[in-house]
């Protein structure tokens, strides 16, 4: 089935399932769940493809739940943002069969871990209003070259998300919103990188069904946190994403 063995589509679907729950929940982490852990018993390309259509049917959820109103008042409040993202997904996909991805991990993986460390601690760090347009640029930009490689582009703006200070369902309306996009630009650019195509398309879109199961368990949980819980939750899966990013890092090698 899709070219794979009937232990590898049924680790897929349990996989996908969780990444989904977790996305619900907390508004991340579905792509780098799911990338992780496919990369563990599929090819890196296949693992790559099989993430792409889960993550833009659940995010296009996400980013709608409160009405296309909100999303759009999203939408442009983080346009800087999403504008890189898209344009550096475009350059960096290009480029995805000659990056070493095991530095490109690491990279990201560090400042995360000490970001997330750091707020967990009690010392938050409170990012000035009148510097917002540059950090969203520049978390964009990061993003956007992460995205195009890895399929995960996400880190960045949690990061500037926890800085600013951001409501919790504003949090994850930006996050669903951010994410729609990227993964929009990412679908396009992997049809002509050729990541996505006919053997790997059936897989991705089989994987829609149990990515949606778990978005929605993950949602009923996310209804039921209040705001302390969500963003100690957040930092969390902030801290262990990092460190999973350093192990796939060391994994792969540099």
């Amino acid at each position: 089935m899709f070219g794979l063995e009937m232990w590898q589509v049924v680790a897929a679907i349990a996989v996908t399932v969780f990444a989904g729950f977790v996305k619900g929940a907390i508004g991340f982490a579905m792509p780098m769940i799911m990338l992780s852990s496919f990369g563990s018993f599929l090819p890196p390309t296949t693992a790559l493809a099989a993430l792409i259509l889960p993550t833009l049917l659940t995010n296009i959820l996400q980013a709608f739940r409160q009405g296309r109103a909100e999303a759009w008042r999203s939408t442009m409040a983080f346009r800087w943002h999403i504008a890189m993202v898209l344009v550096f997904i475009a350059i960096s996909a290009a480029f995805v069969r000659d990056i070493p991805q095991g530095l490109m991990y690491a990279l990201l993986g560090i400042p995360i871990v000490a970001f997330a460390l750091w707020q967990l601690s009690g010392r938050p760090i409170n990012l000035p209003v009148r510097h917002r347009r540059r950090a969203q640029i520049a978390t964009g930009v990061i993003g956007g070259l992460y995205g195009g490689i890895s399929g995960i582009w996400g880190p960045p703006l949690i990061v500037l998300l926890l800085a600013t200070g951001t409501e919790k369902r504003d949090q994850i309306r930006v996050q669903g919103v951010v994410f729609l996009v990227g993964a929009v630009m990412l679908t396009v650019a992997h049809l002509f990188s050729g990541v996505l195509n006919p053997q790997t398309i059936p897989l991705s879109a089989m994987l829609c069904i149990p990515g949606l199961i778990g978005l929605y368990l993950g949602f009923a949980l996310q209804d039921r946190m209040d705001v302390g819980q969500f963003r100690r939750w957040t930092l969390a899966l902030l801290v262990l994403t990092g460190l999973n990013l350093i192990r796939r890092a060391f994994e792969i090698g540099f």
